[in-house]
């Protein structure tokens, strides 16, 4: 897959200011602000910024937390990850794999009887197919 590559100046022209603050420069919307957080629709959670497939919504569940939560991604190869130690926390961020675009943090407190993790997820930083 080859890497998405913008300037700042066409991220800013292309996306909200919101979510240019979330995706570009790794902010984080305000909790159950997101329509995309009690969506119960199937369909497919893609990338704001390139349109990258990143979540099914048979992962998606309830973590309470006000952000769209989700077991898994659609595959090893949608998202990435890497420590982010900022806030005086240590998390692992989430990141498109195509555009490298900001999407949230994994963390290992999700349903025991998946995968065990939860992926949350900025609203804002997600677009969604609805099939």
């Amino acid at each position: 897959m080859e890497k998405v590559k913008k300037t700042e100046a066409e991220w800013k022209a292309e996306l909200t200011p919101e979510q240019y603050k979330v995706v570009r420069e790794k902010g984080t919307e305000a909790p159950f602000t997101s329509e995309l957080n009690d969506l119960k629709s199937d369909g497919t959670f893609k990338c704001v910024a390139c349109g990258q497939p990143l979540f099914s919504s048979e992962s998606k569940f309830d973590s309470g937390t006000g952000w769209p939560s989700f077991d898994a991604p659609m595959g090893d190869e949608a998202v990435e990850t890497e420590a982010d130690n900022s806030m005086f926390m240590r998390r692992t961020e989430v990141l498109c794999s195509r555009c490298d675009a900001h999407l949230g943090h994994v963390f290992d407190d999700g349903p025991a009887e998946t995968t065990g993790k939860r992926y949350c997820i900025n609203g804002c930083a997600l677009s969604f197919d609805e099939s």
